[in-house]
């Protein structure tokens, strides 16, 4: 295969203390870079999008906190771990262009929008708007809410793509034709850049609307902070949880919970509830909180324990982003991604005859991720299974789960596949570890697979 090699650009360095340099012999991204991280030195990582991961210098920092936590454990826990969380806090509050006292961390996104879900109170009528594309925990959350309270769900259908065009009118239309029915969307859930596909939804335009028409949004960015452009302050959603350990450099699991403050009153509860909820006030009733007084508000006190977990990821945003910082900054970083993943997709893309999954507007490609098609027809996979007297049903999933398995076993790396649309895609991931030689090399083990595949080897 012929090779495409990016632009590049001395800005795309680190030094070997991790610190910014202009002498030559600096580390460049991409196959250098992959050396600062903590691979397997026959693993190669194509899937940052799924769980993220983290340079050796911030793994160094973690364990220091950890040794700090251990070597005096009420100490740290009750008092220095709290000066430290601030800190984290501060610097987020200040890339993000929100006061700090709006921001809290939560282990993952999926607990963050638990956390909304689970707080707010329905009535009859009230309703949850969500998209088609909704993270799988997310939609059972759904389900989960709309089984034991009187909320119902109403649910956005469609398959990328489509424009944003269409999918904000569609949102705007449902939401009123909800409110014409007599019932009221009380909260609308949807992403900054979806999982499967991983494509960016026009959330700002959605937020927006949510102002418009009276419904309070809940911006699920899984894929946020570190991967595209936030500012919440312009933004300013009604709830919004991000990952800090997908794309961020941040170790495993770490996410920052933002609520303003005119919302802070609907989350009276962690989850799982702890010591710093106050129950409604009852005669008799006396509940104190066994940790130390705080003169911060009951929001932000409520978030700083919810029992008793490693909590050191939350200490190691600093360091993260000075790392950051020293290898170029936010638009470097994304810059670098974003150009290598589009050009791998399309490279992909002509390789096997298929297509990238865009919209008219281009639009869903603007982030770290690219989806293109596998040449594998439905209709040919079924052949091939009736043919060995296999099983046709469910074979969309088999296919998927024995490539999925094949690429770690026998390839030693991983790529997400997915069925979708009545085809099966596969999801590259831009990292700065990462450079097109890396990607050439997957496309050649997929068009393997494909053929092996088309074999029947999947039902052996």
């Amino acid at each position: 295969m012929a090779s495409t090699t990016l632009p590049m650009r001395e800005k795309y360095t680190l030094t070997e203390s991790g610190g910014a340099g202009e002498e030559r012999g600096k580390i460049r991204f991409g196959r250098e870079m992959r050396k600062q991280f903590l691979f397997d030195e026959k693993y190669l990582n194509l899937n940052h999008g799924s769980f993220g991961t983290y340079p050796k210098p911030i793994r160094d920092v973690m364990r220091q906190i950890q040794d700090q936590t251990e070597a005096r454990p009420d100490a740290f826990i009750r008092y220095t771990y709290k000066e430290l969380l601030d800190e984290s806090r501060g610097a987020m509050s200040t890339m993000l262009n929100v006061p700090v006292d709006t921001l809290v961390f939560v282990p993952n996104a999926t607990t963050g929008i638990n956390t909304v879900l689970r707080n707010l109170v329905f009535e009859p009528g009230d309703k949850i708007m969500y998209f088609a594309t909704i993270y799988g925990s997310c939609e059972k959350t759904v389900e989960y809410i709309t089984e034991t309270t009187p909320a119902k769900a109403v649910k956005v259908q469609y398959t990328y793509p489509v424009s944003d065009d269409w999918l904000v009118d569609e949102f705007t239309k449902k939401v009123r034709e909800e409110k014409e029915a007599g019932n009221k969307i009380r909260i609308a859930i949807f992403d900054t850049v979806v999982s499967m596909p991983g494509v960016r939804m026009p959330f700002e335009r959605l937020t927006q609307v949510c102002k418009e028409e009276g419904v309070l949004s809940c911006v699920d960015a899984a894929h946020g902070v570190g991967h595209i452009d936030m500012d919440l302050g312009k933004l300013d959603p009604d709830f919004l949880v991000t990952n800090c350990h997908k794309w961020l450099f941040v170790p495993r699991g770490c996410a920052l919970f933002y609520v303003p403050v005119r919302n802070q009153y609907l989350l009276r509860s962690t989850l799982p509830t702890s010591h710093g909820f106050i129950p409604t006030p009852r005669p008799g009733q006396q509940i104190t909180n066994p940790l130390p007084a705080s003169i911060k508000s009951p929001f932000v006190t409520n978030f700083e324990f919810v029992g008793t977990i490693d909590n050191s990821p939350y200490l190691c945003i600093p360091a993260a982003l000075k790392f950051r910082e020293s290898i170029g900054g936010e638009e470097v970083i994304r810059d670098y991604c974003m150009s290598l993943v589009c050009t791998a997709g399309k490279l992909a893309a002509e390789a096997f005859g298929t297509e990238v999954l865009e919209n008219e507007e281009r639009t869903l490609g603007n982030c770290c991720f690219s989806n293109f098609k596998l040449p594998l027809k439905l209709e040919s996979v079924q052949a091939v299974v009736k043919k060995l007297g296999g099983k046709e049903v469910g074979v969309e999933s088999v296919v998927r789960d024995w490539m999925s398995l094949k690429m770690v076993e026998e390839y030693n790396t991983f790529l997400a596949i997915f069925f979708y649309g009545n085809s099966w895609w596969v999801r590259f991931s831009g990292q700065i570890y990462l450079e097109l030689a890396d990607f050439e090399w997957a496309i050649d083990v997929l068009k393997t697979l494909c053929d092996r595949t088309l074999e029947g080897e999947f039902l052996k």
